[in-house]
């Protein structure tokens, strides 16, 4: 799928608690224009289902783990992120749904534009027709 990937962030060991980092232009290619997080969702719940026409946004599980179903009209795919040092580049023009969270699971979103209701398309029908 073009422009998806998953990327490693930094990180730095220590015995009193790990560290990693996330830089805007360094290790995303966008600024950082809006930060969010999903927490809470209860089992069997999903999230997402949507595509943006302008926003990228980066997928952390800062904690416990998710699926990330990706689907760009032609193909779908699965990403399990379960680990707080690697993260999701999803571009804009993609399809997103997040399902299967863990108990405590927690998903950082690092979006690359402020929030507005009109980059949304929350109709796959439409969607389709969009791309």
């Amino acid at each position: 799928m073009d422009g998806v990937q998953i990327i490693q962030l930094q990180k730095y060991l220590d015995a009193r608690g790990n560290l990693s980092v996330i830089e805007q232009f360094k290790d995303i290619p966008f600024k950082i224009e809006r930060s969010y997080w999903i927490y809470d969702v209860p089992g069997g719940e999903k999230r997402g289902g949507h595509a943006y026409r302008e926003n990228q946004e980066f997928i952390v599980a800062l904690s416990g783990s998710f699926d990330v179903i990706l689907d760009n009209g032609k193909e779908k795919e699965t990403f399990h992120l379960n680990r707080s040092y690697y993260g999701l580049l999803v571009p804009k023009g993609i399809w997103r749904e997040m399902d299967n969270f863990s108990t405590n699971s927690l998903a950082l979103i690092l979006a690359s534009t402020k929030y507005d209701e009109n980059d949304y398309i929350r109709d796959y029908q439409e969607y389709l027709r969009f791309i």
